[in-house]
């Protein structure tokens, strides 16, 4: 046992971060989750979501010190390639023989398409474009919310809260989505204005859900809202495949929710993904001897 190499799978996002454990034959050992680990929230904070999911997955596998000191780590982080945010994580220290650290969307795709070229696009709380073609990296959006992260469930929810309000100024009139939402907030705008003022991404993106059910059960205001966002997102598809990737994927938790309102001709170009980010985490793991 105290040859034995153990591998480490770390996806930390927008709204969680998520850990998986192996063995060398690939079995999984161990799993955990902790809360939001985007860098955008500070690297201490990532450090200690990463630190907690890691921990768990480690105590559900029952490995001792010395099993931990062999753990072959591949960390996809979201936001990390933000300057600086790398270098300010590895000082924390691991306790690990080896880390390697690139973004959530780089892990995503490596397991989307088992490390071939392909591109994939993720709506989950932001929303990106990610695609690999003959050794060159394709990047498209992603930039973090409000200026980008179109089609995403933040994107969703903060359209979502500008309808709400056009009505309540009767700008357009009230549907059964908007409605609902204003009586969240004691129908006052002001009590509108005091949450926007300490909304985070994640806010905006809880709303996502309701205003996608809204839209399915014909909700006027739900339907144009969820209608835009999956215009964002074929742009999004039609762009990687204009940049040459074979094939494509839709992930994240709010893929299955957009789906349906895709073009037919964009959801014949979507294939299934191969495997998660957790996957292709565990895959750059296995990069370092």
């Amino acid at each position: 046992m105290g040859s034995a190499k153990y591998f480490l799978g770390i996806d930390a996002g927008g709204s969680t971060c998520r850990a998986r454990l192996s063995d060398e034959a690939g079995a999984i050992i161990g799993q955990g989750k902790a809360g939001p680990a985007n860098a955008r929230i500070g690297i201490d904070k990532v450090f200690c979501a990463i630190e907690h999911a890691y921990n768990l997955a480690i105590e559900d596998a029952k490995l001792d010190q010395h099993q931990i000191a062999s753990i072959r780590a591949g960390m996809g982080i979201a936001g990390i390639n933000r300057i600086g945010a790398k270098e300010a994580l590895l000082t924390k220290g691991f306790p690990f023989a080896s880390v390697i650290i690139n973004t959530d969307g780089y892990i995503a795709n490596i397991g989307a398409h088992g490390g071939k070229d392909g591109g994939i696009v993720i709506i989950g709380t932001g929303s990106i474009a990610l695609g690999h073609v003959m050794g060159a990296d394709i990047k498209i959006g992603g930039y973090g919310f409000p200026i980008s992260d179109e089609g995403s469930g933040a994107y969703i929810g903060l359209q979502a809260i500008r309808k709400t309000l056009h009505a309540a100024d009767r700008r357009s009139e009230h549907s059964d989505l908007t409605r609902t939402l204003f009586n969240r907030f004691e129908n006052q705008t002001d009590l509108v204005v005091r949450w926007m003022d300490g909304a985070t991404a994640t806010d905006y993106a809880a709303l996502a859900p309701l205003v996608t059910q809204a839209a399915k059960d014909g909700d006027p205001h739900g339907r144009v809202i969820t209608q835009h966002a999956a215009h964002h997102i074929e742009m999004m598809i039609r762009a990687l495949y204009k940049a040459g990737v074979p094939r494509c994927a839709l992930l994240g938790g709010l893929s299955a929710l957009i789906m349906p309102w895709l073009s037919p001709d964009v959801r014949a170009m979507l294939v299934e993904p191969a495997g998660d980010a957790l996957d292709g985490a565990l895959q750059m793991a296995h990069q370092h001897p």
